[in-house]
């Protein structure tokens, strides 16, 4: 139950990472171009990782990561990219809480991982709570706006999904992100330059800000993100991307000086109280074929659950 908690709050750190770069985004980064500003997210991102851990894709995992940086980074970055200036931060990140309902029907489907009641309640308190939050009922939404951000939350409950299938085979968890953050910038590059011509005049501020969506955003997040793949069931991974749009809503009140209402305050306790509810409780029981040592693996168990030094804790970042 300890270590549980543990990989839940490196887990965390995800989600509230991504709910800051809504803003980040929209506030300081160039609005006219989202490859460019997708390329400088990762590449960087992935080459400082690439630096920390010093490791080569191997075997499978030269093409494992080509199409993980694909679907992970390249689409996903573009899609955020083009969601957060077209849209709110609100909605933007509301259509993202939709993300875990989708990856437990899409873990069930590829790595055998059954929602249980727990989960799917706490996913739909967690999502009603967000509505609550974040749907203003404002006009004028960008619908292609909304149709990049939920094109996103598909994508990206995907490769995720696909990643902990994949990484079952005691690959390094730094070192499969800096493979994946690198092949993704460096499928963005040449279309950036291709599609949106030379790279946008940055100022200071924008310098900075992707300085921060570069290491705090995506560094930082995603290997705690594919860390937390790794050591809970994806169920719970998912509700605790809850805390996404939660973090929008909080950074709005704090640095626009918004208020929260009471409606939004009662959303936000629903929200936390689904986080509470899908959160793993005790380890999953064995199998009958799993005791007799027939080396099956529980559907609810995380395979590969390997010491420390595979985690995010246990490497030099």
């Amino acid at each position: 139950m300890e270590a549980n908690m543990r990989w839940v709050a490196l887990t965390a750190v995800a989600p509230v990472a991504w709910g800051t770069n809504y803003y980040v985004t929209h506030a300081f980064l160039p609005p006219d171009s989202p490859l460019y500003g997708a390329a400088l997210r990762a590449l960087p991102a992935g080459l400082v990782l690439l630096g920390l851990c010093r490791q080569r894709p191997r075997g499978a995992w030269w093409w494992r990561s080509a199409v993980l940086g694909l679907l992970n980074v390249s689409v996903f970055f573009v899609l955020v990219y083009a969601a957060s200036q077209l849209l709110p931060t609100s909605i933007a990140s509301t259509v993202m809480a939709v993300s875990p309902l989708a990856m437990m029907l899409i873990a069930w489907a590829l790595v055998s991982e059954r929602p249980g009641r727990a989960h799917l309640a706490g996913a739909a308190i967690g999502l009603g709570g967000v509505c609550l939050m974040l749907f203003t009922g404002a006009d004028g939404v960008s619908v292609p706006g909304v149709l990049a951000s939920a094109a996103a939350m598909l994508v990206s409950a995907f490769g995720h999904i696909l990643t902990k299938r994949w990484n079952t085979t005691g690959t390094d968890v730094l070192a499969s992100t800096a493979w994946q953050l690198t092949a993704g910038g460096l499928f963005l590059l040449p279309v950036a330059a291709v599609v949106e011509g030379p790279p946008p005049a940055l100022s200071p501020s924008a310098l900075l800000a992707f300085g921060y969506v570069t290491l705090v955003a995506t560094a930082l997040a995603f290997a705690a993100w594919f860390t937390g793949l790794r050591h809970l069931p994806s169920g719970t991974v998912g509700l605790i991307g809850l805390l996404n749009p939660v973090t929008g809503v909080l950074l709005g009140t704090v640095v626009a000086g918004e208020v929260l209402t009471v409606r939004q305050l009662c959303g936000l306790a629903l929200v936390l109280a689904g986080v509470v509810l899908g959160r793993p409780t005790r380890p999953s029981r064995p199998t009958r074929a799993g005791r007799r040592g027939t080396g099956r693996t529980p559907p609810h168990s995380v395979p590969d659950e390997r010491p420390v030094h595979e985690s995010v804790a246990g490497d030099p970042r």
